[in-house]
């Protein structure tokens, strides 16, 4: 198995993706493909409409990252299992204080299940709180937090039916040996995607599942064709090591990103996910451990609030657009065809805020104008290799100030950039770059007044005139 991880790291593999992991304490082992559930949006749909698009795909298992009373009571009696999340800045408190994780679970676990018909399965404690960029934040309270929450779920009476767990990337062997004792899963998350975005060298094909890497990694005997199985029999390779060889893996997140990088297209992605859907409903396992997968897709709809800190393409990994609008064409399951969109979206007038015919791009107001606009909006689109990146300066400006606009409900004061703006009703959409309608939301304002307000930010406004002026 050390070719196999000289090989991985050879081609640019970043070996730390591979151990963002969710442990978890477990409880009725069920293969099959779930799905992660985002709410990091500025216009989210209505739960209801989510749990409908869920059942109308199929899918029988949800993660959720955090507790959420509306989106449990829309789960209620939908026969859909339930992972939920304890996000990171919980840790702390959960981990000092027994009281505090007794009454989170009474709250958002015994409420539900026993009186709300919620089939919650588990409990997720951290959300892979080991991030180099947490620095070092939960090393000393994931574990704690962990144990608080598993005791409070025995004393509740619920610890053979709800099961909990951290995300972790140090003290393998104590944990391993934690979940082993009770019967848990290892879940892992896995990126084929980050492979590829961290490393330009890195070999495209092996990140796929249709067999066409011309140089596969053969280990003592075992052939691996894409980066995926190679990523899964590591970790099943260091379980084996260690003494926990036939501990159970789930993988909690899996997918491909559409748009915000030059590799991050609807082409690519459903080349991934079917792939994926096909290995999955063919029961096939890795070279080391054979039998059907447990999965969890990344995930089910787009997040235009999310950080973009690991980059632009975090606000794009859904199957679905933040309309509940299919990508492309994915059939989960064998002999049905395609994803199932959400029903009874409601979308504001179709009306855009463009560029001024008569405005100039040198005007000074221009570049503080976008940068505003992009700051308190969502411009991730308009990045290199991005689904948007051909539009020229006018076309960029345009889709900087739509997207403010749109987020804003389309309020008028949020089309009055100084000299420069103007509503139409022509789509400006041009080809694959789409200038979208705002849906309408219960949870997003729908009125007040926006005044545009515009303040220099040095870092963005090199920026947005390296993107300008490079179009004209």
């Amino acid at each position: 198995m050390g070719s196999i991880r000289n090989s991985i790291r050879s081609m640019g593999f970043v070996a730390g993706w591979w151990w963002l992991l969710l442990l978890l304490l477990y409880c009725y082992p069920v293969s099959g493909i779930g799905v992660n559930w985002g709410t990091q949006a500025t216009h989210p749909l209505p739960a209801s409409t989510v749990v409908r698009m869920l059942k109308d795909n199929g899918f029988d298992k949800v993660k959720l990252f955090d507790a959420d009373n509306k989106i449990f009571n829309a789960l209620s009696n939908s026969g859909i299992q339930v992972m939920v999340g304890i996000p990171n800045e919980m840790l702390y408190t959960l981990a000092n204080d027994v009281q505090a994780a007794e009454d989170w679970v009474t709250k958002n676990i015994s409420t539900h299940v026993s009186s709300n018909s919620v089939d919650i399965r588990y409990v997720a404690v951290g959300n892979e709180p080991f991030l180099s960029t947490f620095n070092g934040t939960f090393l000393n309270t994931t574990l704690p937090a962990l144990q608080n929450i598993q005791a409070a779920l025995i004393r509740a009476g619920l610890s053979t039916r709800v099961t909990s767990g951290p995300d972790i990337r140090d003290l393998m062997v104590e944990i391993a040996k934690f979940l082993s004792d009770n019967g848990a899963p290892f879940t892992v998350n896995i990126y084929p995607f980050i492979s590829l975005y961290s490393d330009s060298n890195f070999p495209i094909d092996f990140a796929f599942f249709d067999n066409n890497n011309s140089a596969p990694i053969n280990d003592g005997g075992r052939v691996y064709q894409n980066v995926f199985e190679a990523n899964y029999d590591t970790l099943v390779w260091a379980l084996q090591k260690n003494g926990f060889g036939n501990l159970p893996i789930i993988v909690g997140e899996v997918g491909w990103p559409t748009d915000g990088d030059k590799n991050a297209n609807l082409i690519y992605a459903q080349r991934f996910n079917q792939g994926f859907m096909s290995r999955v409903n063919s029961g096939q396992g890795t070279p080391m451990r054979a039998g059907p997968l447990d999965a969890y897709l990344f995930s089910l709809i787009d997040e235009d609030a999310k950080s973009v800190q690991p980059g632009n393409f975090e606000r794009h990994w859904g199957l679905f657009y933040i309309d509940g609008k299919p990508k492309y064409q994915l059939n989960l399951v064998p002999n049905k065809n395609g994803l199932v969109a959400a029903k009874g979206v409601h979308y504001l007038a179709q009306k855009w805020c463009v560029m001024s015919p008569s405005a100039s791009l040198d005007d000074p107001q221009v570049p503080l104008s976008v940068s505003y606009a992009c700051a308190n909006a969502d411009c991730t689109s308009l990045g290199y290799g991005a689904s948007c990146s051909n539009l020229d300066a006018r076309g960029n400006v345009s889709y900087a100030f739509n997207t403010y606009y749109q987020r804003n409900n389309q309020l008028d004061t949020a089309c009055r950039f100084p000299n420069l703006s103007v509503i139409t009703t022509s789509n400006p959409s041009v080809g694959d770059c789409q200038f979208r309608i705002m849906i309408q939301t219960t949870s997003a304002s729908v009125g007040g007044r926006i005044v545009v307000s515009i303040t220099m930010n040095t870092a963005l406004l090199v920026l947005v005139f390296l993107f300008l002026f490079t179009m004209r």
